[in-house]
C-alpha cells in the first residue's frame, strides 16, 4: 500500500536517506519479531537492538511457471519481445526476469496463525502497537551480468538496515522501517533491494471510521468494483529516437480489477486483506475500495520504462529510486509517464552511456508514484 508523505527534492536518489547499516549473524526469518513498545522512539529502538547483527537467509529456485504467471496477470503476452507465454508454456531455463519481476519470488512463508490481525506477514515488523505496514517506498541496484534468470538457485539474505521514529501530517506516531535485501544467484550478486514501510498503530473494527471513504477516490463506488483489467497506451508506441524527438514520450493508462489484485495478492502470497478484502478495507482502514499493491505499482513502472525507453533490450536498468505517495484503489484509471532527465538538469542525458528518466505514476492530478530510472548501455 501507498504511504503519504510531503518530502520534495531534486532527485529520488537524494529523498530516501541511507541509514547505517546492521549486519551480519544468520537467524530465519520466522523469528523476526519484537515484543510491545510504549511509543515510536521506544519501538524503533526495540528493533535496531533486536536484529542488530542479524541477517536471514533464503534460498530458493527461480520457477518459470511463476513467471508465466506474473505476465498474465499483468495483461502482457510477451515477457520479452521475442517470447510470447501466453499460450501456457513457462518460459525456459535461462530466460532471464524483467526488472522488477523478482517481488513474485521469496514470498511469506507463514502459518496462518503468525499472520497479523489484516493478514500480512510479520517479518521484520515493528512492534505492538504499530503493526499495521505499508509500503513506502524503496531503491533497487541490478548487476546485469549477474541478472536472475529462470532455473538458478538464489539466495536472498535480508538485514535491517534503519528503523526511525516519525510523525504524519494528523501527527500521529509512525515508524520508517527500511531493510536491504540482497540477491545472490550463480554469477554473484544480482540485486540490492532497499525497501521502506512505515509502521502506523493497528486499525481495529470498533476504530472504524467511514467518513472518509470518498475523500480518497475520484470515482463513485460503482465504478470501483465491476470491469475488467486495463493496459493501453495513449498512443501507438514511438520508437525511442522519434518519441524523443517529439519531446513527449507515450503516457500508459492502467486500471485494476479485483480479479487481478487477487491474482497478484496470491502470486506473492500476500494476504493482507487491503488488496482482496472490501469489508475489511472499508470497514476496518477506512478506504473506498481494495487497494492496488506498491509492488504492482512499482512493476509496471518498471514495465513501462523497459517499453518505452529500453531501446529494445539495448538499454538496461541499472538502479530505480521510487516513493509511493498515494494509493490507488481497484477499478480507478491512472496512467505513467515519463521525461528525460540529466545530472546537469538540461535534459540531454538520452544520449549518454547512463541515461536517466523520471515517470510519474498518477491518478487525476495526484501523484500516487514517483520514480527516477538510471540506464545503462
Amino acid at each position: 500500500m501507498a504511504v503519504q508523505c510531503s518530502t520534495t527534492g531534486r532527485h529520488l536518489r537524494h529523498l530516501l536517506r541511507r541509514p547505517r547499516c546492521i549486519c551480519s549473524s544468520a537467524i530465519s526469518p520466522r523469528f523476526l519479531t519484537t515484543g510491545a513498545a510504549a511509543d515510536a522512539h521506544e519501538a524503533a529502538d526495540q528493533m535496531l537492538r533486536t536484529f542488530e547483527g542479524k541477517t536471514a537467509t533464503r534460498r530458493q529456485m527461480i520457477d518459470g511457471n511463476q513467471l508465466q504467471k506474473l505476465c498474465i496477470t499483468l495483461g502482457r503476452k510477451h515477457l520479452w519481445p521475442d517470447l510470447d507465454v501466453s499460450t501456457g508454456t513457462a518460459p525456459p531455463r535461462g530466460t532471464p526476469l524483467p526488472p522488477g519481476y523478482h517481488l513474485v519470488y521469496f514470498t511469506p512463508s507463514d502459518l496462518e496463525g503468525a499472520l497479523g490481525a489484516d493478514g500480512s506477514d510479520r517479518t521484520f515488523n515493528a512492534p505492538a502497537p504499530f503493526t499495521r505496514r505499508m509500503w513506502a517506498g524503496g531503491r533497487m541496484r541490478w548487476f546485469h551480468e549477474a541478472r536472475l534468470r529462470v532455473g538458478e538457485e538464489v539466495e536472498e539474505r535480508t538485514k535491517l538496515v534503519g528503523a526511525t521514529a516519525k510523525k504524519s501530517r494528523d501527527g500521529s506516531e509512525m515508524i520508517l522501517v527500511e531493510v536491504e535485501k540482497e540477491f545472490w544467484g550463480e554469477r554473484g550478486l544480482s540485486l540490492v533491494d532497499q525497501r521502506s514501510w512505515i509502521f502506523r498503530p493497528e486499525a481495529l473494527p470498533a476504530a472504524a471510521t467511514t467518513t472518509r471513504h470518498d475523500t480518497r477516490s475520484n470515482q463513485p463506488h460503482a465504478a470501483l468494483t465491476h470491469g475488467k483489467s486495463e493496459v493501453r497506451d495513449l498512443r501507438p508506441q514511438s520508437t525511442y529516437s522519434n518519441a524523443a524527438a517529439e519531446g513527449a514520450f507515450p503516457e500508459r493508462h492502467l486500471s485494476w480489477s479485483p480479479v487481478a489484485l487477487f491474482r497478484f495478492s496470491a502470486l506473492t502470497f500476500n494476504a493482507h486483506m487491503i488488496h482482496y478484502n472490501e469489508s475489511w478495507t472499508r470497514s476496518v482502514e477506512g478506504h473506498p475500495n481494495v487497494v492496488v499493491h506498491g509492488p504492482l505499482n512499482l512493476i509496471t513502472m518498471m514495465d513501462y520504462w523497459r517499453d518505452v525507453h529500453g531501446e529494445g533490450g539495448r538499454l538496461h536498468a541499472k538502479q530505480v529510486a521510487y516513493r509511493a505517495l498515494s494509493p490507488i484503489y481497484a477499478g480507478e484509471s491512472y496512467k505513467i509517464s515519463s521525461s528525460t532527465s540529466s545530472d546537469g538538469g538540461d535534459g540531454s542525458s538520452r544520449n549518454s552511456e547512463h541515461p536517466r528518466h523520471e515517470l510519474l505514476v498518477k491518478k487525476g492530478q495526484t501523484i500516487c508514484m514517483r520514480g527516477e530510472i538510471l540506464g545503462h548501455r
